[in-house]
């Protein structure tokens, strides 16, 4: 079994308009890797250049924030994770 990500609206454009994307992974940050893997082109808008999180970037695992510290905490078969992102301007 593996783990299901919840794709943000403004990112499916990545995920050939998949609103759910299922991947393996021990950690955030395998399951997140892996779905770049899967789809190189939301790399960049996820990760900075040390696969650091965007500020913008806010991971739910199972609908609770994971934040702080994301990006390590640990993940099952069958945690769902979701992608948002804080959207700004005027």
């Amino acid at each position: 079994m593996s783990i299901k990500i919840n794709i943000h609206v403004t990112h499916r454009q990545y995920t050939n308009n998949q609103k759910t994307i299922e991947v393996d992974g021990g950690t955030v940050k395998e399951a997140l890797l892996n779905l770049c893997g899967k789809y190189p082109d939301i790399k960049p808008q996820l990760f900075n250049e040390k696969n650091q999180l965007l500020r913008h970037i806010e991971i739910y695992i199972n609908s609770e924030s994971a934040y702080p510290d994301e990006l390590n905490k640990t993940v099952a078969p069958g945690d769902e994770l979701h992608i948002t992102a804080f959207l700004s301007g005027g």
